[in-house]
């Protein structure tokens, strides 16, 4: 093999090499950029902690947020709260009894989901509850690093609810500096990775329809 030829496939293979490379930083370019995105949608405050809605939800998963939902309904800020993602052998008196802060009149307009086991799950589980109490609004309490996936699951499965955000801030949290807290960073990090994917179903659905 002459210099020549040898040369061109070395200057190919250095192209190709470079092309990867220059992908490869584009794509950490673009997802550095949406962690950075993603964290500046957390909400760092309750942006509207007044005005009342047809009824509250709350996604398990901590029980800072069943403790808020419970006060918010003996708040009257709803006339039902429905709680998505129970345990199925758990019953209102025994969550009454685990959040030993609500009192018992709130007990007849508690309603418990007991189908969902994501947040997709709990957008859909609570889409059904709120067609069929025929409510057009609902306070969404969950934990502010996970509302930006709620708010995305849930805005899609009910386009034509009003969606107010009432996150909660665990202690273990540390949501100021999270980048300075390993456990938070793996956090938000998780949480950032099932955002993307969230973002991502719709077109992934629509391209596995697409082929043959």
């Amino acid at each position: 093999m002459t210099a020549a030829p040898r040369a061109q496939r070395l200057s190919r293979t250095q192209l190709r090499r470079r092309h990867l490379l220059r992908a490869v930083l584009l794509l950490l370019i673009l997802w550095f950029s949406g962690l950075i995105w993603f964290g500046q949608q957390i909400p760092s405050d309750i942006g509207d902690s007044e005005s009342e809605t047809d009824a509250i939800v709350v996604l398990t998963g901590g029980t800072l947020r069943v403790e808020r939902g419970l006060a918010l309904l003996a708040e009257g800020k709803a006339r039902k709260l429905f709680i998505s993602g129970v345990y199925h052998s758990t019953d209102v008196a025994a969550l009454l009894r685990i959040s030993r802060q609500s009192p018992d009149h709130v007990a007849c307009c508690v309603v418990l989901g007991h189908e969902a086991d994501n947040t997709l799950g709990n957008a859909i589980e609570t889409a059904q509850w709120m067609q069929q109490e025929g409510f057009q609004s609902l306070r969404l309490v969950t934990a502010s690093y996970h509302m930006p996936r709620s708010l995305l699951e849930f805005s899609r499965a009910m386009p034509g609810i009003r969606i107010v955000p009432h996150p909660v801030f665990p202690e273990s949290v540390k949501q100021e500096r999270w980048w300075a807290s390993p456990g938070t960073t793996s956090l938000m990090l998780g949480e950032y990775h099932k955002y993307l994917l969230a973002l991502a179903r719709p077109l992934i659905a629509r391209e596995s329809e697409a082929a043959p």
